[in-house]
C-alpha cells in the first residue's frame, strides 16, 4: 500500500496546526497559573533544573549514576506533588499544567517508531476524502444507493437475458472489487453506452478503496491527459504538473472516466501509453471507462496500447439505454 505524497503533507500541516494550537493552549494555561500563583513558576524552573541534572548524570556522570538519577527522581516527585499543592491554592486542578497530546499515543509526532500514527493517517484518509469529493463533485453516490430497478428487466431478444440481470452482476462484481481490493487485484475495463452507470459504479470503487487506507486518484481522460501536456510544453505550473502526473502514475488505484472523450493527438496515445504502461510495470492498479466498443477503440489507438487493454485488463460490459431520463422523471 502506498500513500499519496501531496495528501500526506497536507495531512502533515494539519497535525502540525493541532500541535501548534495545542502548545499554544499549554503556554496559556502556564501564563493563568504563574499569575494566580508565582511560586509555581519557581518549581517548574526547579523542575527543568531536576531533568538537565538527570541527563547530566546519565551522560557525564562516570560509572554507575543510579544512585543519583535515584535522588533525582525523588526531587522531581517532590517538586510535582509541591506545584500541585500550589496549584490547588491557585484554584486550579493539580494536573492543570500537565502536558496532555491530542494523540497520547504517539505525543502528537504522527509516528510511532517508524509507523505512521492512526491520528495520521486518519488525517490523511479526510484528505483523500476531501481530494475525491472535490473532483468527483457527484453527492453521496455509493453502492448502497445503487438503483437496478432502472434497467429494464425484459429479456434482450439478441441474448436472452434482461439488462437488470447483466447490471446486477456487474453490480456485485465492483462492489467485491472494491470490498477486496488489494495489491493482486486485477484491472477493470468498464465498457458501455452512455448513461449505464460507468461513473457512478467507478466512484463508489473509488470511495470505498480509499476509506481502506489505498491511495486513489480519480480524473476524467481529458484532464489526465492535459496534466501531461501542461508539463510537456509548459502551460502553467509545470511543478505542479509532474505532481500530478506522479499521483496518476504511482497511486495504489487509478480511475480513468470517459477514456475516448479526449481530443485524439499522436501526443495524447503516447501519454496514455505511457501511463498505462508505468502503472502495469510498477504493478498499480486501474479502473477505466469508456462508452467506445473494443473495435472503436481499436480504430483510435495503437496496437500497443490495445495490447494492454485486452491483456491486462478485465473488460466488464454495461447493458441496457441510457437511465438518464427515467432518473429525471422520478425526480
Amino acid at each position: 500500500m502506498s500513500l499519496d505524497g501531496k495528501l500526506l503533507s497536507r495531512a502533515k500541516t494539519r497535525l502540525d496546526k493541532r500541535r501548534a494550537e495545542n502548545e499554544e493552549d499549554q503556554r496559556a494555561r502556564r501564563d493563568t497559573a504563574y499569575a494566580r500563583n508565582p511560586r509555581i513558576r519557581d518549581i517548574d524552573r526547579a523542575l527543568r533544573e531536576t531533568v538537565a541534572s538527570a541527563v547530566t548524570a546519565a551522560v557525564l556522570g562516570g560509572g554507575d549514576p543510579t544512585e543519583a538519577l535515584d535522588a533525582i527522581r525523588e526531587k522531581n516527585l517532590d517538586l510535582q506533588e509541591r506545584r500541585g499543592m500550589e496549584l490547588l491554592r491557585a484554584g486550579l486542578p493539580m494536573d492543570y499544567l500537565d502536558e496532555k497530546y491530542i494523540c497520547p499515543k504517539c505525543r502528537d509526532t504522527g509516528y510511532r517508531g517508524t509507523e505512521l500514527c492512526s491520528c495520521l493517517m486518519e488525517l490523511y484518509r479526510d484528505e483523500q476524502r476531501r481530494d475525491l469529493s472535490a473532483l468527483l463533485k457527484l453527492g453521496e453516490d455509493t453502492f448502497d444507493t445503487f438503483d437496478l430497478s432502472y434497467y429494464s428487466d425484459q429479456p434482450d431478444p439478441a441474448t436472452g437475458v434482461s439488462p437488470r440481470s447483466v447490471m446486477e452482476t456487474v453490480y456485485e462484481t465492483c462492489r467485491e472489487y472494491a470490498r477486496k481490493f488489494s495489491q493482486n487485484s486485477m484491472n477493470l475495463f468498464l465498457q458501455g453506452g452512455t448513461g449505464l452507470g460507468k461513473t457512478f459504479l467507478s466512484t463508489c470503487i473509488a470511495r470505498v478503496v480509499s476509506e481502506r487506507g489505498f491511495s486513489v486518484v480519480y480524473d476524467t481522460a481529458t484532464g489526465a491527459f492535459a496534466k501531461y501536456e501542461a508539463e510537456k510544453f509548459g502551460r502553467g505550473d509545470q511543478q505542479e504538473a509532474r505532481s500530478d502526473i506522479k499521483r496518476l502514475e504511482n497511486c495504489d488505484l487509478l480511475i480513468l472516466d470517459d477514456l475516448g472523450t479526449e481530443f485524439p493527438t499522436a501526443f495524447v496515445t503516447s501519454a496514455l501509453y505511457t501511463l498505462l504502461n508505468t502503472r502495469v510495470a510498477g504493478g498499480k492498479k486501474t479502473v477505466i471507462s469508456s462508452n467506445l466498443t473494443v473495435d472503436e477503440l481499436a480504430q483510435r489507438y495503437s496496437a500497443p496500447i490495445m495490447s494492454r487493454l485486452m491483456g491486462e485488463f478485465y473488460c466488464i460490459k454495461f447493458a441496457g439505454t441510457d437511465i438518464r431520463p427515467l432518473k429525471r422523471e422520478r425526480g
